[in-house]
């Protein structure tokens, strides 16, 4: 998939990428880049545009390949020639920043992905997925009509599933570069096990932040200080 790459940015100093999780859109995330803000230039990607008027419009299924590719060409635009940006992505964007690691290592200097739902590489992950599928996409799914109209009703009919299929690569050409991180409120939850089999599996490294799932949103300066001292654990010194 094509087209404009939405994206707002905010604060002066390295380049952090942020991908929200459900259906791209950054409600809510105001409190966190703002305290990023302090440290790095934030660039927010809206995949979708749904913060930039497309919010309604009909969307096509999502994939992962989608969004990874949107946001190399919003690195395209943002990156100064031989830097490389930080990435966070969180829930269906950490699906997407481990897509991008995997596709662009030379474009990024480290990437913390929170909570990506990658449950089929649990020994049971396809009952797994199906149990995550049917938890949120409940009796409440908006009707087919009305889908497109908030950002949850298209996370449920065109991001849920084809991003819970996805399977991360075997190997990643810079596992040095990630760090898979878990809410310190989700241990014993099935994301906070799926967080600990793609670090084992892409060989990253493991971090709790505060918070669960929705860390980012509930902790946000919390959250935020812990992703500066990631990136600061994991300075861009390599070639």
């Amino acid at each position: 998939m094509t087209g404009p790459a939405h994206h707002d940015v905010t604060g002066t100093g390295p380049v952090l990428l942020i991908l929200p999780g459900g259906a791209g859109h950054p409600m809510g995330l105001e409190p966190l880049t703002a305290r990023l803000a302090r440290h790095f230039t934030v660039v927010t990607f809206d995949p979708l545009g749904l913060a930039h008027g497309r919010l309604g419009l009909p969307v096509p299924d999502q994939h992962p390949a989608d969004w990874s590719e949107g946001a190399h060409r919003v690195l395209g635009a943002v990156l100064p020639p031989g830097e490389r940006a930080h990435v966070l992505g969180t829930s269906s964007g950490g699906i997407a920043a481990l897509d991008l690691l995997a596709r662009h290592p030379e474009r990024l200097a480290h990437v913390v992905a929170h909570e990506p739902p990658c449950v089929t590489l649990l020994a049971d992950g396809a009952r797994r997925r199906d149990e995550l599928i049917a938890g949120l996409d409940g009796p409440d799914r908006p009707p087919a009509e009305g889908e497109s109209a908030t950002p949850m009703g298209v996370f449920l009919a065109r991001v849920l599933r084809p991003f819970t299929a996805w399977t991360p690569p075997p190997a990643l050409a810079r596992p040095d570069r990630l760090t898979v991180a878990a809410g310190s409120a989700s241990r014993g939850g099935l994301l906070h096990d799926t967080a600990v089999s793609v670090a084992g599996r892409l060989g990253g490294a493991f971090a709790e932040f505060p918070g669960g799932h929705l860390g980012a949103l509930d902790h946000p300066v919390e959250f935020a200080d812990a992703l500066t001292g990631t990136f600061r654990a994991h300075p861009d010194t390599s070639a």
